[in-house]
């Protein structure tokens, strides 16, 4: 029969082989996408004759990548490029380059649109109510919101009545408040639908589009992308769905020819042929008029908009591709193998005087269907006056095909078998159930109802990309080789190698979850995984203690390390849960690279605490009867006799420390009186711009340039990584929601740079892919950072509560929740008063923004883990010792711990002190944070968590002696 013990370690075998396969499943997809990468890579450098910075070279790589997209690349599982791509750890917004926005549909508009509320004083009076009220509150729920005020306003009125055209009659209120919620949601997912769409034919790799919880936000990030510009109008453009009547091919065939003899014989054209462009030619009596890729769309593209075929083609004739390409496959004579591509087919459109037969603001409701005749197809209603256009249209195109447009983007052309009345028709084609689902959204979206605005937008260029990952990756592989010698050196060869071996496992189980998840990794998630190393070493430092106290107690070195194991797991898995809890914390209330830190954490603390206390075990137990492992002592000569039997009196210098936080406290005070915060844009609303300089500057003599430009708002400019790059801030005009401020603000910093960059073109300045001039960009709206301050406060909040009712519910003693509620606090309003005091001295970034939240929420995580190992402590000794009184008991569980909080604080230290000079400006802020937290909280759990429990806790301690 076997023990306890021996099926334990049984199963953690079991599990650890089970996270090594699936781990290195997930990892693969990462390993064969950057071997075809490389490929891709060596492709273009032949291209483009080994020039990188090319627009040859980009393109070249492209065209490789989407050739391969349809290729099964992965070796016995089948799996294509394009499928391989997505499943393996990809590189975030800050490490690739690219754009972050956020978008707001307005709920207002579609209300208005579901409402026909044009002219109707009380609903727009209510609207106006209803923006006041979310502005106050900052609720993310609109909807029941404006049905509040309704009711407020107008006590009588049926709401089934006032919504009649999405309710059914006789509805009551919170009936028809449902319906709207649901009609408003629908809306939402399908202005994100078109917008994933228009994302997908800009052809971004990648992008992340999903819905936020409130109400009407959308968040974008598009990795890669360049033509920022381009795309904010791409974004904010209302989508547009029209139905066109069509050409065939056999009509406009004259004037292709024309325009295909024009462009022979014009030898100042950079192309001379349209047809040596189609991958495959239109089919007679269709609207076809070719077939071409991706690479050969834009050539066409480029002719189509000539002059030369303006000219020649009819006025009334659009040329536009369709939304969908199909998968084809060709013969690559270059390698004789057989290729799959996606080509594109042209259709032509004929117009009324550049109109469509019909708009698509007709269509009421669009929903899909299946049946065995026409398999997934899609039905649409629409509107009185667009069924009467409908009928007319369909008379005049019985046997024809009538296109279906969504932003100039062919979705289908329907063959019209006979008139269509009564507005209801059916649209069929070969189409997946997702194709119709699609096709339906779109119909029912029509030109949106609602306005879209950006209300926040973060540029990336891609050599600030370059710069993180190189900053990320040195400070990971540095921290993690002074970890590991770190542990060498305090605790010995064998048991340094053992805790090292359990980072090296965590590294590898984090990377091959993330992999899982399709996560894509930031340099905060860097910084969390890195973080994430030194508390692992805090585990093993805590069972290293034990044991070592247990040797200290006479044990023999396999029951030593046993219970070594065993006496320090409730510490490892109370400190281990606290930090859990704050990273969930900032999962919910953080936002972009903030989540990344939070994923990274929480999946490092997860794998940290597999690997640290059943992992290493498994090592101790398969090799503990070897000689080596007989002689273990878990000391070095060094530190054999580090803070061994100290006997520090640390409550009887309770009013010395209370003094010390007394005279703190009131210096913070002072200075946030005096002084304030400086809040970053998250905060306040406003706009960064990171500029890229070729020489030395001074932030003084930039920030007088620029001032006099920028009357009656805020400017600050501060040094970012060397002096030759600089962050300018400014909340200039920021509650304006005009699309020219942008570029009015960068004319400002381009006109008042003049003699810093020279004769740069502003084109080239403000390009985030040039070596000099605006390298990141960042506006955050009003709105936005309301939101965001909002949720910071909350995630605090709900920290300290968490916190709170954890330890009462671990250690039943409302004494040590006090305890640690004040410690954490005191950290907390620490750290807040030294970056008030020293915001503008210091070299660096001082803002109160998002990242200082989360350094403030991780600070209390990590401090708890200290408060935690004590508390533990004294639960066990008042265990052990029951007759002796808990002044005396606090005293001696901290002096016993006081070795593993030391050691724990150096290591960590170690790693933050890493992060903080090699990580990037991007994340300075957030370490030096972390770094004065770990050490005002170490201080804080000796002299404030401990003595604030003791004074508490008057049951245990009344009567007792005092000190």
């Amino acid at each position: 029969m076997q023990s306890k013990g021996t099926t334990g370690s049984a199963i953690s075998g079991v599990i650890a082989i089970f996270l090594v396969l699936v781990c290195l499943f997930y990892l693969s997809f990462s390993w064969v996408t950057k071997r075809y990468e490389d490929k891709a890579t060596e492709y273009a450098m032949v291209m483009s004759g080994g020039d990188a910075a090319s627009d040859s070279y980009k393109k070249a790589y492209k065209n490789y990548i989407d050739s391969i997209g349809k290729e099964k690349v992965y070796p016995v599982l089948g799996y294509t490029f394009n499928q391989v791509q997505k499943m393996g750890v990809g590189l975030g917004l800050d490490l690739k380059g690219g754009m972050n926005v956020i978008l707001q549909v307005s709920v207002p508009d579609i209300l208005r649109s579901m409402a026909n509320a044009e002219g109707n004083k009380t609903f727009n009076a209510v609207i106006s109510a209803t923006d006041s009220v979310v502005k106050k509150t900052k609720t993310s729920d609109y909807v029941a919101a404006f049905f509040k005020e309704y009711q407020r306003i107008d006590p009588s009125a049926d709401m089934a009545v006032v919504f009649k055209n999405v309710a059914k009659r006789g509805e009551n209120a919170a009936q028809v408040e449902a319906t709207v919620k649901q009609e408003v949601k629908d809306r939402v997912a399908s202005s994100t639908n078109v917008l994933r769409n228009r994302i997908d034919q800009f052809g971004v790799v990648s992008p992340n589009i999903q819905e936020l919880e409130k109400d009407g936000q959308i968040l974008l990030e598009l990795p890669g992308v360049k033509e920022h510009d381009r795309v904010r109008e791409l974004l904010k453009a209302s989508a547009n769905l029209e139905f066109y009547e069509v050409y065939t091919i056999d009509e406009i065939q004259s004037q292709l020819m024309a325009l295909e003899n024009a462009l022979r014989s014009d030898s100042t054209a950079n192309v001379n042929s349209i047809f040596a462009y189609f991958d495959g030619q239109g089919y007679p009596g269709t609207p076809i008029v070719g077939m071409a890729t991706q690479a050969h769309r834009e050539v066409i593209d480029s002719i189509l908009e000539s002059p030369v075929a303006a000219r020649i083609l009819p006025s009334n004739l659009k040329l536009r591709w369709e939304v969908k390409p199909q998968e084809v496959q060709y013969t690559d004579t270059a390698t004789n193998t057989t290729r799959k591509a996606e080509i594109y087919q042209l259709i032509a459109l004929k117009s009324n005087n550049g109109k469509p037969a019909l708009a698509g603001d007709v269509v009421v409701s669009a929903t899909s269907d299946f049946d065995n005749m026409s398999g997934n197809y899609v039905s649409m209603n629409m509107n009185s006056e667009g069924a009467k256009a409908w009928a007319r249209v369909t008379q005049n195109n019985l046997g024809k095909p009538v296109a279906i447009v969504l932003d100039d983007h062919v979705y289908s052309y329907p063959r019209i078998n006979s008139v269509i009345e009564g507005g209801r028709s059916q649209i069929t084609g070969q189409f997946t159930v997702e194709d119709a689902k699609d096709l339906a959204n779109v119909l029912k979206s029509g030109k949106m109802a609602a306005k879209v605005d950006i209300i926040s937008d973060t540029v990336i260029g891609p050599s600030l990309g370059k710069q993180a990952i190189h900053d990320g990756f040195l400070s990971f592989v540095i921290a993690l080789v002074l970890l590991m010698a770190f542990m060498m050196f305090f605790y010995g060869f064998i048991p340094g190698l053992v805790a090292n071996m359990g980072l090296v496992c965590n590294l590898f189980f984090t990377f091959g979850i993330l992999a899982s998840f399709q996560a894509v990794l930031t340099l905060p998630g860097i910084a969390g995984i890195v973080l994430a190393l030194g508390m692992a070493v805090d585990a093993n430092v805590l069972i290293f203690e034990r044991a070592k106290e247990e040797l200290r107690a006479g044990k023999n070195i396999r029951q030593a390390i046993a219970d070594g194991y065993s006496n320090a797991f409730s510490a490892i898995f109370d400190s281990n849960l606290t930090s859990v809890i704050t990273a969930v914390i900032l999962l919910l209330y953080g936002t972009g690279p903030i989540k990344g830190f939070a994923t990274t954490l929480i999946i490092g603390i997860v794998c940290s605490f597999f690997t640290a206390v059943f992992l290493t075990r498994l090592v101790f137990i398969g090799f503990g009867k070897t000689a080596p492992f007989q002689r273990l002592t878990f000391t070095t000569k060094l530190s054999r006799n580090m803070l061994t039997d100290t006997k520090i009196n640390f409550l009887g210098q309770r009013k010395v420390s209370f003094t010390v936080c007394g005279i703190l406290a009131l210096v913070v005070v002072a200075s946030l009186f005096l002084r304030g915060m400086n809040q970053g844009i998250d905060f306040s609303g406003g706009r960064n711009y990171v500029v890229q300089f070729d020489h030395p500057v001074k932030t003084h003599e930039i920030q007088s340039k620029l001032a006099p430009s920028f009357p009656n708002a805020s400017l600050s400019v501060i040094t970012i990584d060397n002096d030759t790059k600089v962050r300018i801030s400014t909340n200039y005009k920021i509650n304006e929601e005009t699309d020219g401020v942008d570029r009015e603000i960068t004319e400002i910093l381009y006109s008042g740079l003049k003699d810093e960059i020279g004769n740069m073109s502003l084109e080239d300045f403000s390009t985030t892919n040039e070596n000099v001039g605006i390298q990141s960009s960042q506006k955050v709206g009003p709105t936005i950072a309301a939101d965001m301050k909002n949720d910071a406060y909350i995630a605090v909040v709900l920290s300290l509560i968490a916190m709170f009712l954890y330890i009462l519910l671990r250690f039943h003693n409302v004494a040590f929740s006090v305890g640690a509620l004040a410690a954490v606090a005191f950290t907390a309003f620490t750290i807040i008063g030294f970056y008030s005091l020293f915001w503008g001295i210091l070299p660096f970034s001082m803002e109160i923004d998002q990242t200082f939240i989360a350094a403030i929420l991780t600070v209390i995580g990590y401090q708890i883990n200290d408060t935690v190992v004590v508390f533990d402590r004294v639960r066990e000794n008042t265990q052990l010792y029951p007759k002796q009184d808990f002044f005396s008991m606090i005293n001696m569980s901290i002096n016993s711990t006081l070795s593993r909080t030391i050691m724990t604080s150096c290591s960590t230290l170690l790693v933050l002190l890493c992060i903080f000079i090699l990580g990037g400006e991007s994340i300075r802020s957030f370490t030096f944070a972390m770094l004065f937290g770990v050490i005002t909280g170490t201080l804080a759990t000796i002299y404030v968590a401990a003595p604030v429990a003791y004074l508490t806790d008057r049951r245990r301690n009344s009567g007792k002696k005092a000190a």
